[in-house]
């Protein structure tokens, strides 16, 4: 397809090719038998959920997981037939969707349950459905955290199994410091015992499921006794680690943030940039200004890491604070910068994601699942530019440029 330069002002580039070369690394970590559920919640982490989970789908994968109905909704319009597991919360009264679009809903109290139940008897329809375990995270699911705790919370899933109109195909947990490294391998390795703990005693009352599951994506590496009938990969299908303590295979990161240089000036020492002139020149500086801001999700914290971006051969470094639309670039040591040039502010020639948010006590996720909906998602496979999306605006129905 040809390129429009409407898009070519700050832009997210995704790389397929990276994305199913990570898929497939972490498929060859597991067992044959293992499924692989991929998490595409938070519009895939930044990615473009529709079209990472078709690739998801032409690769083999096994389930898709997301936050919410709507974004469960956003694949099956899309065309995705995979199952589609729902980890959070979905209002009773929306059984009618989740049953009419086949989708599946993690059921986490009996409250919950017994609500989901009659509204999907009223609308005559049949759920999928996953239990929440709550062994240790702290936020939704059944009370299973303590051993005497099990045996009340078995004895609430003996009466939330009979429920009728819900078809319990899963069971589930989620860890709370499996990316810890050392420090949570106690913890971890106390809420799988927990997990199996429950998992048996309703084995021995008859109830078993067809898929249990309990590994995120530092545990696919970190607990390979985690693996279980099925795992869930998130972070570490976009080519990062969830923490720098968690060990994983070589991984390509995905995503590159680009923007173009629309301005260059000079400024002699005493100048200042951007909002409460909170940066003064000491000495004289050349300065590009990129149209990428905080309304783009380029969080004004980067400012404070000294954090370095690639343009042209070298790096240059923010000056100023970033503002809503734009952002400015000391870029007085890189050699003939003008207008047009491209920099890379996450990728491969970006800034390091992991060490950025080691320094800044945060996590990668939050860089990329920020980045906004304005700025085009630009495709790559096979290094062929091949699809354009925008949530604004639908370039397909642009003409093209000649």
């Amino acid at each position: 397809m040809k390129e429009h330069s409407l898009w070519q002002r700050a832009w997210v580039e995704i790389d397929l090719d990276a994305l199913a070369d990570n898929y497939r690394t972490i498929r060859g970590t597991l067992k044959p038998a293992t499924r692989l559920c991929c998490v595409v919640k938070a519009n895939a982490y930044g990615h473009g959920a529709v079209i990472v989970a078709s690739l998801y789908e032409r690769l083999g994968a096994d389930y898709l997981a997301v936050s919410g109905l709507e974004e469960a909704l956003e694949l099956r319009l899309g065309g995705i037939t995979l199952p589609i597991l729902i980890l959070g919360y979905t209002a009773p009264d929306c059984a009618s969707l989740l049953g009419r679009y086949q989708i599946t809903q993690c059921v986490f109290s009996e409250d919950y349950a017994a609500a989901l139940s009659r509204e999907a008897q009223k609308a005559d329809v049949s759920l999928k459905v996953h239990l929440k375990l709550d062994t240790g995270m702290g936020r939704i699911g059944f009370p299973a955290r303590r051993e005497e705790e099990l045996y009340e919370t078995v004895d609430t899933l003996g009466k939330v199994l009979e429920l009728p109109s819900l078809v319990y195909e899963g069971i589930f947990t989620h860890f709370a410091m499996s990316d810890c490294g050392e420090m949570g391998r106690a913890y971890t390795e106390n809420q799988l015992s927990l997990f199996k703990s429950a998992v048996a005693m309703l084995k021995a009352r008859g109830f078993t499921f067809e898929l249990v599951h309990c590994a995120n994506s530092a545990a696919i590496f970190d607990y390979p006794e985690a693996e279980l009938d099925m795992v869930r990969a998130g972070i570490v299908l976009y080519g990062y680690p969830p923490a720098g303590e968690v060990k994983i295979p070589p991984l390509t990161p995905v995503l590159s943030l680009k923007g173009v240089v629309d301005m260059v000036k000079t400024l002699h020492a005493g100048d200042s940039v951007s909002y409460g002139a909170a940066y003064v020149a000491d000495r004289t500086v050349r300065v590009a200004t990129v149209p990428l801001g905080y309304a783009d999700g380029f969080s004004r914290r980067i400012g404070e890491a000294g954090a370095t971006f690639g343009v042209r051969s070298g790096r240059a470094t923010l000056v100023g604070k970033i503002c809503m639309d734009q952002c400015m670039l000391d870029v007085s040591d890189v050699p003939d910068v003008s207008v047009g040039d491209v920099v890379t502010f996450y990728g491969k020639e970006g800034v390091d994601l992991s060490a950025l948010s080691e320094k800044l006590g945060t996590v990668v996720y939050e860089w990329i699942c920020a980045l906004g909906e304005r700025l085009p998602r630009v495709y790559y496979e096979n290094g062929t530019l091949v699809r354009i999306t925008n949530r604004i605006l639908a370039y397909s129905d642009l003409p093209e440029e000649t």
